[in-house]
């Protein structure tokens, strides 16, 4: 019963510190380690080789905190506002709608060390540690143990009340606690997430493939984007939202509370010709405490170009033109393959001079195969 009560205490203290939900969870080995490993194998990380690294922590969470025996998972609610008061123009619709806002590492760190320092005062020897996204932690197992939800076939944890919309963390303690009781599967025979999936990066129920994946391609990707690829991506700069779009789950799920995570004011104008000429102190001030900083500004820079060739639209033209004279050759390279997807007179015209003047083998490579295109 104390374990129980003090389980109760921890949870409750988690909401006051601004959390959605909480749940708690055994420390103990993986359950899904062996499928961890030949996600692995296959190669599904893609290049996200620190997916390799420190697999005997992933396996075994106890390796975290050497006297760790519960861990307090949280729930950050990030669903935004919808209708007339979502996000509109060229850009923010889409960019994955947990990175519009401050980065939720900062808010949720943030409330964890509160929330840690509390269980400290009252208990007093407990040792902690806290994770957000950032340590050797199959969160979502551990999640769905604590009873926040079940893994979905998009790979993602779904809630029946919350969706999907929601961000994790975790509080190693050193604390006995009473587990919470798992959820069991919401999934059934639906298959919309797979079906929806414009890449294929759901290359089964409960797999994803992120050497498909817009996200990948869009944030964790360093370099040019393979010829192939461009069009799949279509018009998204940051992350991807489709899987959790047409989810069934997520029909009813309720925005969070939480205004930090709201697109700010100071960012909203800003649209894809924006993005695309900024220099390096505008992107600094213009991203400052974004998420979306992940993928640097080429990064970005890089994605705006592809999303202005996926839509075709001539109006982009000119900001394309302009950043031909772009300092970072992979952004040259998909602004001209931007441009020769457009096709315009201008376009084909500035990528010609640009055939002289350019001295990059692999932009101007890019140049000759654009121009070839507009033929």
């Amino acid at each position: 019963m104390k374990a129980l009560k003090r389980a109760n205490q921890l949870k409750s203290w988690a909401i006051e510190v601004g959390f959605d939900r909480a749940g708690i969870a055994l420390v103990q080995p993986s359950r899904t380690g062996a499928e961890f490993l030949e996600w692995l194998a296959r190669g599904d990380q893609a290049e996200m080789a620190y997916l390799e690294r420190r697999q005997e922590v992933r396996l075994d969470p106890r390796e975290v905190l050497a006297d760790a025996s519960s861990v307090l998972c949280v729930a950050l609610q990030y669903h935004p506002l919808v209708g007339s008061e979502a996000p509109g123009g060229d850009l923010w619709p889409r960019v994955a709608r947990y990175a519009r806002g401050l980065d939720y590492h900062l808010i949720m760190e943030r409330r964890l060390r509160r929330l840690a320092e509390r269980i400290h005062e009252s208990y007093p020897g407990t040792e902690s540690r806290i994770y957000v996204d950032t340590g050797p932690v199959l969160e979502r197992e551990m999640a769905a143990s604590a009873g926040l939800g079940t893994v979905g076939k998009n790979t993602n944890l779904l809630d029946p009340e919350s969706g999907s919309w929601f961000l994790l963390g975790e509080l190693f303690m050193s604390l006995e606690v009473s587990p919470d009781i798992p959820g069991s599967d919401l999934c059934g025979t639906c298959t919309e997430c797979l079906d929806a999936c414009p890449t294929g990066a759901l290359a089964e129920p409960y797999r994803l493939d992120s050497r498909r994946c817009i996200s990948y391609w869009t944030i964790e990707h360093r370099g040019a984007v393979p010829p192939e690829v461009r069009p799949l991506i279509g018009d998204w700069v940051f992350g991807c939202d489709i899987c959790q779009e047409v989810c069934p789950i997520n029909t009813d799920a309720q925005p969070g509370d939480h205004p930090e995570l709201q697109l700010p004011d100071e960012r909203e104008l800003l649209d894809l010709t924006g993005l695309l000429g900024l220099n390096r102190e505008q992107y600094v001030e213009a991203f400052r405490g974004s998420p979306m900083k992940r993928s640097k500004l080429e990064g970005l820079q890089r994605n705006a170009a592809v999303a202005m060739g996926n839509r075709g639209s001539q109006r982009y033209t000119p900001a394309l033109i302009t950043a031909l004279d772009n300092e970072d050759p992979v952004v040259r390279q998909h602004v001209a393959w931007s441009l020769g997807r457009i096709g315009s007179a201008e376009g084909r015209s500035a990528l010609q001079q640009a055939l002289v003047t350019e001295t990059h083998p692999e932009v101007l490579n890019e140049i000759r195969s654009a121009l070839e295109g507009t033929d």
